[in-house]
């Protein structure tokens, strides 16, 4: 229940808000499509790709605000390696794990994008759903496991993930794609300049990527609905603006 947005003297709860304001668009003439989105990458200087579970969109201007979430499992010692062999990025990480063995930690769509990324580059990859049911995914240097996770293990580095049967999986890296992709992880593929779990942008929501804007809980701060409000207009406005003026700032 939201008790301290501004217009509703009763609270209004989230679900609520979010569905009035997707109908709200939708009576303006905005089109709404329900779809997962796997991947986004620069197709040349001016033109974004999206790549959703069913389609597959070209776009000038993206803006970011998926909110910020934690898509990763707690107590088994993930931050403890990141940049140490955990990495959230088979695109921009893959290449220090060529002819190598390698894991990616999920169970959906966003886990068999990453494992895709993966294919030519690892000897071998398992995918780890940690207890979830098993994707399917056929490869000749892909399997899949769907044991439990007790902890990552390792000296200074990722060595193997051990699991709660007692047994260990050697590996040489780990990448997490647990649950779906969100703003940051979009961020970090595209090259965009992250903070942590969130997203750097200037006081015109503006990441360091052409076209590139994010709004909301992903870029930090206050935590609150009009905050998120006040940046996705400047990023609205500012995506527009962008646009008209011919990519040039």
């Amino acid at each position: 229940m939201i008790e301290n947005y501004y217009g509703f003297e009763n609270g209004i709860s989230g679900k609520d808000l979010y569905n009035t304001g997707i109908k709200q668009a939708q009576n303006l003439g905005v089109e709404v499509k329900d779809e997962e989105v796997i991947k986004i990458e620069m197709q040349d200087k001016n033109t974004f790709s999206i790549k959703t579970v069913e389609n597959e969109y070209t776009s000038k201007a993206i803006i970011l605000a998926t909110g910020n979430k934690k898509n990763t499992p707690k107590n088994i010692g993930i931050e403890k390696y990141e940049g140490k062999g955990v990495s959230y990025c088979a695109i921009c990480d893959g290449f220090f794990y060529r002819n190598k063995s390698v894991s990616v930690l999920g169970s959906g769509e966003y886990a068999i994008s990453e494992t895709n990324d993966l294919i030519n580059i690892a000897k071998e990859i398992t995918i780890l759903t940690n207890g979830e049911n098993a994707p399917e995914f056929r490869a000749d240097n892909v399997k899949v496991d769907t044991r439990e996770i007790q902890e990552i293990k390792g000296d200074t580095k990722v060595e193997g993930v051990q699991f709660k049967d007692g047994t260990t999986l050697e590996t040489d890296g780990v990448f997490i794609a647990q649950g779906v992709a969100g703003s940051t992880e979009f961020a970090r593929k595209l090259g965009a300049l992250t903070n942590k779990d969130t997203i750097a942008v200037n006081e015109k929501q503006e990441t360091n990527i052409k076209g590139l804007y994010a709004c909301g809980d992903c870029t930090g701060g206050l935590l609150q609905v009009s905050k998120s409000v006040y940046e996705g207009t400047i990023a609205g406005l500012q995506a527009i603006k962008y646009i008209k003026e011919g990519f040039e700032k």
